[in-house]
């Protein structure tokens, strides 16, 4: 009897359970034998590991075969743990030399042949190896430029078994420089430059990046509400380090890295299908679930276009995590946690036929007041900015040149700089980095606010015009209007912008 034992990691939500293989190689009738909570994905594996080991030529031991994953309570899910129950299994009788996969990490899919294919999640699985003082990570060699982006832990490809065997008897050598990364430049390929004759609706954009500010356009088909939202990305900052390894993550884990260069360094920007369910939007599924598209666009920009196609129910799930950041999902295993911290951009059309102009329209009255109702008054309350877009007339051809996105990025920069130096020495911020994510008592505490600028809110909170959430959210948007004009504080004419940009919630 011998025993043989690997690394490898299952993934649980966004993060990574370390997973201990271990082979016992006995007496017995040929076979074998997984324990521990697998899937099917993990209880197939001992077909697909036993051909990848005899068409690698290596030799399969002729006895019983058990293979325990531990801990034995977690479920263990997905193809990645090939690689570690292969080489579990060579260990045990000895084809390999256990030494050789101290402290290493295993991830790896295996292919009949003895290759070994990419798998999903190396990311995430590589930084709970880290985390669980692993000294080594070999992967697929197509995985091993994300596995690079962990430091603190040496990583390495492999692009078949029969490779690494012979590294492992010292006689060849693991794949360890990652393909050339494919960066592009940096400049985005659309430009607010191209949305002409919408002045107002490009400074809703304009102070929606500048504060982190939640965005609802409206108005005809054709007036450039898709266009205002696939420009708003634009304006932002690159993603910093942990943000932009948190994004990545999630990416891994759906398959959605972009090929060539796997490290999410601009903000993502996620646009699902108006049909989209709630789960597809916020995440779930039976047994194991999964992110939806609110974690997809974690540090990036959420587009729901013709959002009041979409049914309420599903538009009221987006309260929480615009609230919170996160999606926590219940299930018999426990609660899963997705991290969802992400800038909403909803457009809806005034009527259901989407008449270019009111005298157009074709719909009754109370289908009219039944459209857009799926935005409902607790989710309208969330929304910083509504803004409508105006139909351009004739003159469309003679309208000069507008500011392009350069030069709108300096602008919004430079405030989210301000708001973040000056949240950066407030405790009571949270931590918060642009005005959106700050609590209300905050902003109305800090010492520098006058507090004439408050009366019209004031005003408009005693004549029911506002909640007192909306008045939180006006004084937010203020602040950032601020900021974008170099003031030190909002003073009146920033308040009145900020109820203005506010619009008809």
């Amino acid at each position: 009897m011998a025993l043989g034992r690997t690394w490898a990691v299952t993934l649980q939500g966004v993060g990574g359970q370390l997973v201990e293989v271990e082979a016992d190689v006995g007496r017995g009738l040929p076979g074998v034998s997984i324990v521990g909570l697998g899937d099917n994905a993990v209880l197939q594996a001992r077909h697909r590991v036993r051909a990848a080991v005899s068409n690698s030529g290596l030799a399969w031991p002729p006895g019983k075969v058990v293979l325990s994953l531990s801990p034995a309570a977690v479920p263990k899910r997905g193809s990645g743990l090939d690689l570690a129950l292969a080489v579990g299994v060579l260990t045990a009788s000895g084809e390999l030399p256990a030494m050789a996969f101290d402290g290493t990490l295993l991830l790896g899919e295996l292919a009949l042949d003895g290759r070994v294919r990419p798998v999903r999640g190396v990311l995430p699985a590589v930084l709970a190896a880290r985390a669980a003082g692993l000294d080594r990570a070999i992967v697929p060699e197509a995985n091993l430029a994300e596995a690079r982006l962990v430091h603190g832990i040496d990583s390495a490809g492999v692009d078949s078994l029969a490779r690494l065997a012979l590294w492992s008897r010292g006689s060849g050598d693991l794949i360890c420089r990652a393909p050339e990364v494919d960066r592009a430049d940096g400049d985005d390929l659309t430009d607010l430059g191209e949305v002409i004759g919408q002045d107002d609706c490009r400074r809703a954009v304009e102070v929606a990046a500048a504060g982190d500010h939640a965005l609802l356009l409206r108005g005809a088909p054709g007036t450039g509400k898709t266009m205002l939202a696939r420009r708003l990305p634009g304006l932002l900052p690159d993603l910093g380090e942990q943000a932009a390894l948190e994004a990545t993550a999630i990416h891994s884990i759906m398959g959605a890295l972009p090929p060539g260069d796997p490290l999410l360094r601009r903000p993502p920007f996620v646009a699902p299908h108006p049909g989209a369910s709630s789960v597809a939007l916020v995440g779930g599924g039976p047994a194991s679930p999964r992110p939806g598209a609110v974690s997809l666009a974690h540090r990036g920009v959420l587009f729901l276009d013709e959002c009041a196609e979409m049914s309420a129910t599903t538009l009221d799930s987006l309260r929480t995590p615009l609230e919170e950041g996160e999606v926590r999902i219940a299930r018999s295993e426990g609660v899963f946690v997705f991290p969802a911290r992400f800038q909403l951009v909803l457009a809806a059309n005034d009527c259901p036929c989407g008449a270019a102009r009111p005298d157009s329209c074709t719909c009754t009255p109370d289908a009219r007041r039944r459209y857009g109702r799926a935005l409902s008054g607790p989710l309208r309350d969330r929304i910083d900015i509504s803004a409508r877009t105006l139909p351009v007339g004739t003159g469309l051809l003679s309208v000069g040149e507008a500011e392009d996105t350069r030069s709108v990025r300096d602008r919004v920069t430079t405030a989210r700089a301000a708001a973040a130096h000056r949240w950066a020495s407030c405790p009571e911020a949270n931590g918060a980095a642009s005005n959106a994510g700050v609590p209300g008592r905050v902003l109305r505490s800090l010492k520098a606010l006058d507090r004439r600028a408050l009366r019209p809110l004031d005003r408009a909170l005693a004549h029911g015009v506002l909640s007192a959430r909306g008045v939180d959210r006006c004084l937010r948007l203020a602040w950032t209007v601020a900021d974008l004009d170099g003031a030190n504080a909002p003073d009146e004419s920033h308040v009145a912008e900020a109820m203005v940009l506010r619009g008809d919630q």
